[in-house]
């Protein structure tokens, strides 16, 4: 039931915090001259891109930790804090800062292939992600919840890629309307699941065990 409930919410968190109906317009914009086809193939190749990172960042989070001195406390706290500001917008149905700039943006729209960056890093795999993706990680109990974490990148990126698909092959019935909706949604999720981190972040520093 503990593993459960583990990759329930590992599952929610990152398809919140990646929010792929929320990059949508945005790779419409930048690859307005591209074909259907290469649209696809951008999409299927930034998906997997993101699933490697988030599992490389999964993997080495917490030796990155020890090398720097950071404490799991502090980086829970800092972590949360990063999550809710992402999903203040999320929540105001308007992508983040946190996620990409309008810089990013602009390059984009300027480059042939926007696979890699910014679609792949950081649009769907930029700090909050990999944030999430290294907090989740810091809650794995044994190899078990370790295994199931890594498939989870692999799902819930697969889930990304369904997402852009539907929405390239039928872009004329992507209602804005359900979009922002599904965003807000996604923003509260995320919220919560910021909060949450912040607390246990409070409570190892506070009142260790």
């Amino acid at each position: 039931m503990e593993l459960l409930h583990y990759a329930l919410m590992s599952a929610a968190s990152l398809f919140a915090i990646i929010n792929p109906l929320a990059a949508i317009p945005t790779f419409f914009a930048m690859t307005s001259g591209n074909t259907e086809a290469e649209r696809l193939r951008m999409a299927r190749t930034a998906c997997a891109t993101a699933a490697a990172v988030l599992s490389l960042f999964a993997v080495t989070g917490m030796a990155l930790f020890s090398v720097f001195g950071i404490t799991l406390a502090a980086f829970q706290i800092a972590g949360g804090l990063l999550l809710l500001l992402v999903s203040l917008d999320n929540l105001r149905a308007r992508r983040s800062g946190v996620q990409e700039t309008e810089e990013e943006r602009e390059e984009g729209a300027a480059k042939a292939d926007v696979s890699i960056t910014p679609l792949a890093i950081p649009m769907l795999s930029g700090p909050g992600a990999i944030t999430t993706a290294i907090l989740l990680s810091s809650k794995a109990k044994n190899l078990v919840y370790d295994g199931v974490l890594l498939l989870l990148f692999g799902l819930v990126c697969l889930a990304c890629y369904g997402v852009f698909s539907f929405s390239i092959r039928k872009a004329s019935k992507v209602n804005p309307i359900l979009m922002n909706i599904t965003t807000r949604v996604m923003g509260l999720i995320l919220a919560a699941t910021a909060f949450q981190f912040i607390i246990d972040g409070i409570k190892k520093a506070f009142f260790p065990a």
